[in-house]
């Protein structure tokens, strides 16, 4: 009995210090090759490509759940959605028979989601019950549907319209469009700021973002960027945005307080696109759409540190360890 008790105590003592010595899963940066219908995943602390993997046709734009338990990849010409683990990056399930899903976002409140019809000049709205979504209502709105955002109240979501060079505004309560109005050239990426006046919107035909005053109608002031003014991700300090600017490689910081331009990152490869900000608010990942790569730029010097090749046409990026994103 003595004998067996010792057996019993060194098999659990060699069991905790397994579980304590056994590393821990690594962490992925998963990245949207959109022209290769793949996904690829990098190890975050090593910064090296883990695999690459098919996921559907056009895999675009991608967002985790408000539970933050899974990241779903929008496939738009495969017209489907696939859930991945928002760790370790593998397939959880596919969810199919959602049409032409673009850019896709919940709303603050996460009772709604938005896919954007980019081919089908269409925008679906979804309610979302934590578990499955449910359509609710779609809005034919021509021409190439394209970005999103919400106001903080979840009452109104506005979407670009990139080939009609407009935005429309949709009242989530009633399911009704609420107006159209001209922007300016190819607009793309939207952001609504931390006081609710203004959408500031990026011209992805042209080089400035848009300042407009939503609830007048307004284009109130243009920030000039750079050439194909494209998408946003909040520096995390409430305050700071970052912008790509597609055509002009460089990424421009925006201050939403004074609504002007602060400062540049250049020095970049072609086609910076989406991006994602570590926890710290040190390095910035980005896509570089027409380079076939992600790059890693140190904030505090604004440099390009360090690039990874990936497959065609990387657009959308995700990792779970990030920086606030409002």
């Amino acid at each position: 009995m003595l004998a067996l008790r010792r057996v019993v105590a060194v098999s659990v003592g060699a069991l905790a210090l397994a579980l304590v010595s056994a590393p821990a899963l690594a962490e992925v940066v998963t990245i949207l090759n959109s022209g290769d219908a793949s996904v690829t995943l990098i190890d975050k602390d090593t910064q090296k490509v883990i695999e690459t993997f098919p996921v559907g046709k056009e895999p675009h734009h991608l967002i985790a759940t408000p539970d933050d338990k899974s990241l779903i990849v929008a496939n738009a010409v495969g017209n489907d959605l696939v859930f991945l683990d928002p760790v370790t990056g593998k397939v959880q399930q596919r969810v199919p028979n959602i049409d032409d899903p673009y850019q896709i976002g919940f709303s603050p409140d996460s009772k709604w989601f938005i896919a954007t019809g980019n081919r089908l000049d269409r925008v679906d709205v979804y309610r979302w019950d934590g578990h499955q979504l449910k359509i609710a209502k779609q809005f034919p709105l021509a021409k190439t549907p394209s970005h999103i955002a919400y106001t903080a109240d979840s009452k109104i979501a506005f979407i670009t319209l990139q080939d009609s060079n407009q935005i429309a505004a949709i009242d989530l309560n009633t399911l009704t469009v609420m107006w159209v109005m001209e922007a300016g050239s190819a607009p793309a990426g939207v952001w609504v700021t931390p006081d609710q006046k203004y959408l500031l919107v990026g011209m992805t035909g042209a080089d400035y973002v848009a300042v407009i005053d939503w609830r007048t109608r307004t284009v109130v002031k243009q920030i000039q960027t750079g050439k194909g003014a494209h998408n946003f991700r909040a520096v995390g300090d409430k305050r700071h945005l970052f912008l790509t600017n597609r055509v002009s490689g460089s990424i421009s910081i925006i201050d939403q307080q004074t609504l002007s331009k602060v400062g540049d990152i250049t020095g970049l490869l072609p086609g910076p696109d989406d991006m994602e900000l570590t926890a710290d608010g040190k390095t910035l990942w980005v896509t570089f759409r027409w380079a076939r790569s992600v790059g890693l730029i140190d904030v505090a010097s604004r440099k390009l540190v360090k690039t990874i090749r990936v497959g065609k046409s990387p657009h959308g990026i995700y990792f779970k360890t990030r920086a606030p994103l409002y």
